[in-house]
């Protein structure tokens, strides 16, 4: 079986090398990662690597989440790749909005280190149906 291959965006840096760390104690997971929806969508575009999944920040500045998600959208190639948002504001009617968006998961922040892999992984076979 390979790797599952996602693409976590993420402004911050802590964060975002906590979740790496967490995603990469499963070994069939490969994580890339990116600080800003440039360098994510610069990522894409090498065209070098391809994600089975994305994995993004809500709020970032500049480019959030949401509208990252509708440039990745915009590239034929990863128009159907399933996303998830991961946000400190998982309120139900924020988690609705954002599943309405075309995301087919939200992940409350703070996240528990020893169960994110799992839930991404689930995330990934409810995208797959």
């Amino acid at each position: 079986m390979s790797a599952l291959k996602i693409l976590y965006v993420d402004d911050e840096p802590d964060i975002r090398e906590v979740a790496c760390l967490s995603l990469e104690m499963d070994p069939d997971l490969e994580v890339r990662t990116a600080a800003s929806a440039d360098e994510a969508l610069a990522v894409l575009d090498a065209g070098d690597w391809s994600p089975d999944l994305l994995l993004l920040d809500v709020m970032m500045p500049g480019t959030d989440g949401p509208t990252l998600l509708k440039a990745i959208r915009e590239r034929p190639q990863f128009d159907a790749a399933p996303a998830v948002f991961i946000t400190a504001r998982a309120q139900r009617q924020e988690t609705d909005r954002l599943i309405g968006l075309g995301a087919v998961a939200v992940i409350a922040k703070p996240f528990d280190p020893m169960s994110l892999a799992g839930e991404v992984r689930a995330a990934a076979a409810a995208a797959k149906g």
